[in-house]
């Protein structure tokens, strides 16, 4: 099945059905054409774009196949320097970017991608299949430390197929192949590079990088998206302190801000120069429990803990109720086949307590957290603590530095503070954390049903059957996973009224954190 170029008006679940009906595996994705969906008032150009961003850490890469590549400034900066096959839209729908349209074939086990011509890499180099191929392979084998390693693992072949075609082959089929190419980590680099230092086809071109510090990048003379990358220079600040960040965007000192203090919202929308950007997505705060050893092994552990914690009150405190509930599995109600039938997991501190007995374990357990991963990671171990003290378990809140969090205390130690970004479909999350052969399965949890039904999920074209499987696994990710998912957040960043443009998307902060084309300044 060939899938249109950009000017389908078809929605992704009508594509579905056509594809089910026609009995073949493809599953293609609303296709608008570029900034569509942008408000109607034009763009201008020009002007430097200052952002103030938490999450930046000096081990941070430009290199996303790198382990642990994923902070919040290193997405921004891998969408301001590259770009990927396929493009997450602002209303979540997945669109051509290198790739131009994409066949499909019977199972959705072979795809055909053919690639945009009259690309250029940021040093002159013309864009064709031969990069596309070397990029994705960079995150496939045994020595990869990729974080896209288990979006790939299915992958038998990636090969050239054409001078601009691309043909990739699943070992079982999988009909949203095209939204887990929109990943983060599998940026376009050019061909053969050994290292990779920022040189994409993105819309803007490295002048300056300083890791955990800052950032430069001036406009690329030669992107080839119309409509898309305004201002003449991006400038990135990493600022960590919540405070600080806050004094830096009311100065003027920066334009653009991510991850606002729930408490300041209010405050900041009485302020005529600034606004607020409150956009409900699919990304979440988890604590993750290390379900293959030590005391999170039991599975009664991990319900007592699942029982004891007051997410409502989570939600008001450390929200201020800018988000949604969790129900410790990672499916948020903006995607697709979102369960909402499925019963609301509440504070039950007599289950807590039976499950905590039963699991026969004693004594103290420390909770590892850090602000690294979000401002509020400290209080809400601090109002787990005090939740688990009334079901008699003790927990003790150990306190990690900021810098290196990712690389020594995520996916090493046995409870600690975690957060994840949004993604489109419910296969891209479970794939890339849950599934119990993920490179970045962080709870180390392994449930055979729910690998079976993964991969049952992939190739089913029925929606209904589709529905009822994801609904299952959603049951059993709550039920027997590794980590508590008390609330999914909402993406609350902050700019200068100056900036302008659709800044909200609901699988990560800074419009998807794509804002350096996105927006512009007035």
């Amino acid at each position: 099945m060939k899938q249109a170029d950009l000017s389908s008006s078809l929605t992704r679940r009508d594509l579905i059905k056509g594809a089910a009906t026609l009995g073949l595996g493809a599953a293609c994705g609303l296709i608008l054409p570029f900034g569509q969906a942008q408000a109607a008032e034009t763009p201008v150009k020009g002007g430097r774009l200052k952002l103030g961003l938490a999450g930046g850490q000096t081990t941070n890469t430009l290199d996303p196949a790198r382990g642990g590549f994923g902070s919040p400034v290193e997405r921004t900066i891998n969408y301001t320097l590259y770009n990927t096959l396929i493009e997450i839209t602002e209303d979540g729908q997945a669109i051509p970017e290198i790739a131009t349209r994409w066949d499909v074939g019977p199972g959705a086990r072979e795809w055909i991608f053919h690639i945009r011509e009259g690309v250029t890499f940021h040093n002159g180099k013309p864009l064709t299949a031969d990069d596309v191929v070397f990029s994705l392979r960079r995150h496939t084998g045994p020595d990869t430390k990729s974080g896209a390693a288990g979006l790939l693992k299915e992958i038998t072949s990636i090969e050239k197929a054409g001078p601009m075609q691309v043909k990739i082959v699943h070992a079982t089929g999988n009909a949203d192949l095209h939204y887990l190419l929109s990943d983060y980590h599998l940026s376009i680099v050019p061909d053969g590079q050994a290292t990779i230092d920022g040189v994409g086809t993105g819309p803007y071109i490295l002048q300056q990088y300083e890791p955990g510090v800052r950032f430069l990048a001036k406009r690329n003379p030669n992107y080839w998206k119309e409509g898309r990358a305004h201002v003449d220079e991006i400038a990135i600040s990493v600022v960590n302190d919540d405070a600080a960040r806050l004094a830096a965007l009311q100065s003027g000192e920066v334009q653009v801000v991510n991850r606002l203090d729930p408490k300041t919202v209010k405050l900041l929308e009485r302020l005529p120069s600034l606004r607020v950007i409150n956009a409900s997505g699919n990304a979440f705060y988890a604590l993750n429990m290390r379900s293959d050893r030590g005391p999170f092994a039991n599975p009664d552990l991990r319900l007592a803990m699942k029982h004891a914690i007051n997410r409502k009150q989570m939600l008001d405190r450390l929200l201020m109720g800018y988000g949604s509930l969790g129900n410790d599995h990672a499916v948020g109600r903006y995607m697709p086949f979102f369960d909402a039938t499925l019963a609301q997991r509440e504070q039950d501190l007599d289950r807590a307590r039976f499950h905590y007995k039963k699991s026969g374990h004693s004594g103290a357990i420390d909770l590892r957290t850090s602000t690294a991963a979000f401002s509020s990671a400290i209080d809400m171990a601090v109002l787990l603590k005090m939740d688990a003290e009334k079901a008699g378990m003790t927990i003790n809140v150990v306190r990690e530095p900021q810098d290196g969090y990712w690389e020594t205390v995520w996916r090493s130690k046995d409870f600690m503070i975690t957060y994840w970004a949004g993604r489109a479909v419910p296969d891209q999350i479970f794939t890339t954390a849950y599934f119990s052969k993920a490179a970045w399965n962080d709870t180390h949890w392994s449930n055979a049903r729910f690998d079976t039904l993964l991969l049952a999920a992939r190739t089913e074209l029925d929606q209904a059957k589709r529905a009822q499987i994801y609904a299952e696994m959603q049951a059993l990710m709550r039920d027997d996973g590794g980590p508590i998912i008390p609330l999914f957040n909402n993406f609350l960043d902050g700019a200068s009224a100056k900036v302008r443009g659709n800044l909200g998307a609901p699988n990560m902060e800074l419009a998807g954190c794509r804002i350096a084309e996105r927006c512009w300044l007035a």
